[in-house]
């Protein structure tokens, strides 16, 4: 697996869980939904990816987009 497909099964895992919880706890959990969609907007016109570099320590191959 790749970093690029990591990044991109944590981010959709995020934002279902948070739909989830905002459903079923708070409403205020589409925050982190929210939070989690911007992150993705602006990393792909950055490259800049907090998660991608935590996947690149532990070890995953650098992908297309996250170097």
């Amino acid at each position: 697996m790749s970093v690029d497909q990591a990044v991109f099964r944590f981010a959709g895992a995020v934002v279902l869980l948070a739909v989830c919880l905002s459903l079923t706890v708070h409403p205020a959990w589409i925050w982190l939904a929210a939070f989690a969609g911007a992150n993705l907007l602006q990393a792909s016109f950055t490259g800049f990816c907090p998660a991608a570099i935590v996947f690149r320590k532990l070890g995953l191959q650098a992908g297309a987009h996250f170097k």
